[in-house]
């Protein structure tokens, strides 16, 4: 799904959000109304198909049942203002709101660079580390970084950074982002992201022994679920981690680089997996 400074239709958003949902869990309109409150099942499918508005007091039922978090609650406040505005001065004032947003919060969706950029820990860490070194050398910033990474690599990954355009150089040397965010798109996700997240899980391991508790937060829980709690979960994760990243975006000064790993996946099969195997060899 696209990021959301992507739509100027607020129609389309709620269409995409629900398709999205629909592909990666079990998801249905009727579902979709309960989480927002909506008593009628089929108001938000009629929304999606442009056939009815969100008012006011329903828009903020929407920002809380897809999970909006900071500026994509102004954006999509400020989208539906605008497609529910009549032509005239309101309209674009809203629209210019929504670019300004836009503009200030854009992401980049990275898709052919996906592979390089993700390859581990380095080119995400060195991207955000740079800007905040104005005028370092490659071998200030690799002394910086917590893991071992020469002053080459640093070098290396300035330039593939610079070059792909994640990064800008300024006449003064320093260096700056093009944009706030990277995410990958749904092809880059399959084969890029997945092998960087394995090693930040590995390096998430390596703190519990290398940091206090001062300065890292390590838990969990285990739990028993059916496949309603888990999506409810799954949905309550997503959320989480956009309200981190709405907080972050606000950060001013920022003085360290930190990571954060969320992880949620099963510890047991299915009861019902177990009770057809056992099934399957009493018929042997």
């Amino acid at each position: 799904m696209k990021p959301i400074v992507e739509y100027q239709d607020y129609h389309l958003l709620i269409k995409d959000y629900y398709e999205e949902r629909k592909r990666t869990s079990y998801f249905s309109w009727r579902e979709f109304a309960k989480v927002a409150g909506f008593s009628s099942p089929t108001y938000l499918r009629l929304v999606s198909e442009g056939k009815s508005n969100l008012s006011r007091v329903t828009m903020d039922r929407m920002v809380n049942a897809m999970g909006l978090a900071g500026y994509e609650v102004d954006y999509f406040k400020a989208m539906v203002n605008y497609g529910n505005a009549k032509e005239g001065e309101r309209k674009a004032a809203y629209l210019k709101e929504m670019q300004k947003i836009a503009l200030e919060y854009k992401v980049r969706v990275v898709d052919k660079e996906a592979v390089e950029y993700f390859d581990g820990w380095k080119n995400p860490v060195v991207r955000e580390l740079a800007p905040m070194m104005p005028g370092a050398t490659p071998g200030q910033i690799a002394k910086m970084c917590c893991n071992d990474i020469s002053a080459a690599e640093v070098a290396s990954s300035l330039e593939f950074l610079t070059k792909a355009g994640f990064l800008k150089k300024n006449t003064d040397g320093a260096y700056r982002q093009t944009e706030k965010n990277v995410t990958a798109s749904r092809e880059g996700m399959a084969y890029a992201v997945h092998a960087m997240q394995r090693k930040m899980m590995g390096l998430a391991m390596e703190s519990i022994d290398r940091f206090g508790p001062q300065d890292r937060n390590v838990s969990g829980v285990t739990f028993a679920v059916n496949r309603e709690c888990y999506e409810r979960i799954a949905q309550e994760v997503d959320a989480f981690r956009k309200k981190i990243i709405a907080i972050v975006s606000d950060a001013e000064e920022a003085d360290q680089i930190y990571r954060l790993n969320v992880q949620l996946f099963p510890m047991t099969w299915k009861l019902n997996n177990l009770e057809d195997a056992k099934n399957e060899k009493e018929s042997v």
